[in-house]
C-alpha cells in the first residue's frame, strides 16, 4: 500500500527538541490538547492524524502496521527531522511508536507510551468492529468504540468532554477507522519490543478496560531499561482524564 500523506501541526518553539505526538485509533490530534500547555514551554509539538482520522486521507482496503509507520516516517523524512521524541496513545498510537523505534531507530531519541501494548488484547472484537464501520458507518460503532475512553465518574463530571470526543470519533472516515484497527488487530509487536534501545517510559491508566495495566506492565517488561507508570483515576484516554499526572510524566521524560 502507497504512503498516506498524514496532516499534521506543530507548536511551540520552533528551535525546540521535536516531540511526535501519535494519537489512539478514533480520536483525532486535539486529544493531545490537555498536554499542550506543558509541553510547549519547551518542545516543538508535531501532532499528526491517523489515515482516515481529521484529514488524512483513507485509501481504500486494509492496512498493515507497517503502513501506519511508514506513513509517520515519510513524514519525519519530509519534514527533514532526524530525531525526535515520540510519544504513542492507545494501540494505534503504541504500535506506530514501536515500529518507529524498531524500524527507525536512529531517529527516535526518546519514546513514551499513554496506555500502550505490544499485542492488542480481544483482536476479534476489535476485527468484528472494523467490519462493522465498513459496513455501516460509525455511528453504528461510536459506542463501543469509545466505551472504555472514560471512568463513570468523569463521564458524569465533564459530558462536555466525552460528548466532543464523542463527535470527533463519530467523523471519522469508516474505512481509516477500520484499516487502523485492523493494522493493530493483526499485529504482534513482542518479538520486536527487544531491540528497542530509546529510553521507554509506558504510562497506563488505572481503569483502563480495554489495556488493563497488565499489558503496559508487559510492554515495559519487554523493553530493555523501560519503565512503568500507573496512574490513579484515570481510564483508556489518561493523558485527558488525569492531564495533570500525564503531563507531569511525559515532560519529565520526553524534555531530556
Amino acid at each position: 500500500m502507497a504512503v498516506v500523506p498524514l496532516q499534521y501541526r506543530f507548536d511551540g518553539p520552533p528551535e525546540g527538541p521535536v516531540v511526535l505526538l501519535v494519537p489512539p485509533i478514533g480520536a483525532k490530534w486535539s486529544v493531545w490538547e490537555p498536554q499542550m500547555p506543558e509541553l510547549t514551554r519547551c518542545l516543538r509539538v508535531l501532532r499528526v492524524n491517523h489515515r482516515g482520522h481529521g484529514a488524512s486521507p483513507a485509501p481504500p482496503g486494509g492496512a498493515a502496521v507497517d503502513d501506519l509507520g511508514a506513513d509517520a516516517a515519510a513524514l519525519l523524512d519530509r519534514l527533514d527531522l532526524d530525531r525526535v521524541r515520540v510519544v504513542g496513545a492507545g494501540m494505534g498510537g503504541a504500535a506506530v511508536a514501536t515500529w518507529l523505534a524498531v524500524h527507525r531507530a536512529k531517529r527516535v531519541h526518546r519514546l513514551a507510551y499513554v496506555a500502550g501494548a505490544a499485542r492488542l488484547p480481544h483482536a476479534e472484537h476489535w476485527r468484528s468492529l472494523a467490519a462493522r464501520a465498513r459496513a455501516e458507518g460509525m455511528a453504528a460503532v461510536r459506542t463501543a468504540a469509545a466505551l472504555s475512553w472514560f471512568t463513570p465518574g468523569f463521564a458524569e463530571e465533564r459530558p462536555d468532554v466525552v460528548g466532543r470526543m464523542g463527535e470527533e470519533l463519530a467523523g471519522v472516515d469508516p474505512a481509516g477507522f477500520a484499516a487502523c484497527w485492523e493494522a493493530a488487530a493483526e499485529a504482534d509487536q513482542f518479538p520486536d519490543i527487544s531491540r528497542i534501545r530509546a529510553p521507554a517510559l509506558v504510562v497506563s491508566g488505572a481503569h483502563d478496560a480495554m489495556l488493563p495495566p497488565g499489558h503496559g506492565r508487559r510492554l515495559a517488561a519487554g523493553i530493555p531499561g523501560a519503565r512503568f507508570e500507573q496512574v490513579r483515576g484515570a481510564a483508556h484516554l489518561a493523558g485527558v482524564e488525569r492531564p495533570d499526572r500525564v503531563n507531569e510524566l511525559l515532560l519529565a521524560h520526553v524534555a531530556q
